[in-house]
């Protein structure tokens, strides 16, 4: 089964560490995603840009609106995310145990609901 692990980190403190402490989580990042891949369970995964370059669409009454910038002001923010393949929801949330963002913000883990669930259109 697929499984989204929602990366949530605080953007204000990432954007003011120190370079060296920037440094340490990237390589933590790059050691966790080696070990995703390795094991066959990474399908996608990347860093999203700050929130401040985000655009929010809802319709309503045949209208789009269109919101620049954060929609919400929250302690943290969506920073990231990994796709993965995993035997069930135990081993998913294993793996977002070992992802370095645990230890500093949220990683929400969420089963993927598959296209081919939905009743067809016809």
């Amino acid at each position: 089964m697929r499984y989204m692990l929602l990366i949530y980190a605080n953007e204000a403190a990432m954007a003011t560490a120190p370079s060296e402490k920037t440094y340490q989580i990237s390589a933590a990042y790059g050691a966790y995603t080696e070990a995703l891949k390795k094991s066959g369970a990474w399908l996608a995964g990347d860093r999203l840009r700050p929130t401040q370059s985000a655009t929010a669409v809802r319709t309503a009454d045949g209208k789009t609106n269109v919101l620049d910038g954060p929609y919400a002001d929250t302690k943290e923010q969506l920073a990231g995310f990994y796709m993965i393949e995993a035997e069930d929801a135990d081993a998913a949330i294993a793996w977002a145990a070992r992802c370095p963002g645990a230890s500093a913000g949220t990683i929400e883990v969420r089963p993927i609901w598959e296209m081919s669930d939905y009743p067809s259109a016809n």
